[in-house]
C-alpha cells in the first residue's frame, strides 16, 4: 500500500509538471521580444542569473491539494523540482542529460521518457529562451494583439525545434508576460489547452518575477502557484540536480 501511495505521488507530480509550474514581420517580434527583456529586468542582469531557487505552495483544487515545493535552476540546463505529496517527498531532476523522478521515504528512482521530461528540459533552460533563443532552435512570430482580461496584450509565439508551441500575451502597458497558453496533460493524460496568468510581479534585485500563477485548464481554473521567496545566484552545486 506504501508503495501504492508512492506511485501516485509520483504520477501526481508528473502530471503538475506537464501543465507547466519558471513568459506583422521579424522587426517587430524582435522588437516586442527587446522590450519584453527590458522590463523583466535587462540582458545585463538576466545574463547575469546564473541560478535561482524559487519557495511557494501549489493549491490544486481539483484534488484539494495544498503543496509546498521548491524550483531549483541553474544555467545553462539543469532543474530540480520538490514537492511535498501525499505525505511523501518527491524530487524530480534534470541534469541537462537525463531526467528522473524519485520519493524520498521510499528511495524508489524512476527515469522519466523524453516526453515526460521536455518540461524540466525547457524550465532548465532559464533565461536562454529569450537571451539566445537561435541556440536553442527556439523561435519567435508575432501574432497581432487580443484583449485579454480588458488588458491590450501583444501576441507573441515561441516555438521550440520540436514543433511545440507555447503563445506569449506581452501586456502593452508593462511589457511583462501577463499570460501564456499552450497545450498540456489533464488528470487522465490526455491534451488540453492550459493557461498560466501571472500576477503580482515584485521585484528582485533587478528582475522582475510573478509571485502569483492561476492555471487554468479547458477556461477552469486548476491550480494556484504563490511564491514567498526568490533567491538568484545563490551557488548552487551540481550535484543538487543527481538522484542517486
Amino acid at each position: 500500500m506504501k508503495h501504492k501511495s508512492s506511485r501516485l505521488a509520483i504520477s501526481l507530480v508528473l502530471f503538475i509538471l506537464a501543465v507547466n509550474i519558471l513568459p506583422s514581420g521579424a522587426q517587430v517580434e524582435k522588437d516586442i521580444l527587446e522590450k519584453m527583456i527590458a522590463a523583466m529586468g535587462g540582458r545585463e542582469a538576466l545574463s547575469g542569473i546564473k541560478d535561482q531557487k524559487a519557495t511557494g505552495t501549489m493549491e490544486i483544487i481539483q484534488f484539494g491539494l495544498s503543496i509546498p515545493m521548491t524550483i531549483y535552476q541553474k544555467e545553462p540546463d539543469k532543474f530540480r523540482l520538490e514537492m511535498e505529496v501525499k505525505g511523501y517527498s518527491v524530487v524530480q531532476v534534470y541534469n541537462g542529460e537525463k531526467a528522473q523522478v524519485a520519493t524520498l521515504q521510499t528511495g524508489d528512482v524512476l527515469d522519466l521518457t523524453p516526453d515526460q521530461a521536455k518540461g524540466m528540459k525547457r524550465e532548465a533552460l532559464g533565461n536562454r529562451v529569450w537571451l539566445e533563443p537561435n541556440k536553442y532552435g527556439i523561435t519567435y512570430a508575432y501574432r497581432g494583439e487580443e484583449t485579454v482580461d480588458g488588458k491590450k496584450c501583444y501576441v507573441l509565439e515561441q516555438k521550440f525545434s520540436d514543433g511545440d508551441v507555447i503563445t506569449f500575451f506581452i501586456e502593452a502597458s508593462t511589457y511583462l508576460p501577463y499570460m501564456t497558453r499552450s497545450m498540456g496533460a489533464d488528470a487522465s493524460g490526455g491534451q488540453v489547452e492550459t493557461e498560466n496568468h501571472l500576477a503580482d510581479y515584485r521585484p528582485v534585485g533587478q528582475i522582475m518575477f510573478p509571485f502569483d500563477v492561476t492555471i487554468k485548464q479547458a477556461g477552469v481554473e486548476y491550480a494556484r502557484v504563490k511564491y514567498n521567496e526568490v533567491i538568484y545566484n545563490s551557488g548552487l552545486e551540481d550535484s543538487l540536480f543527481v538522484l542517486k
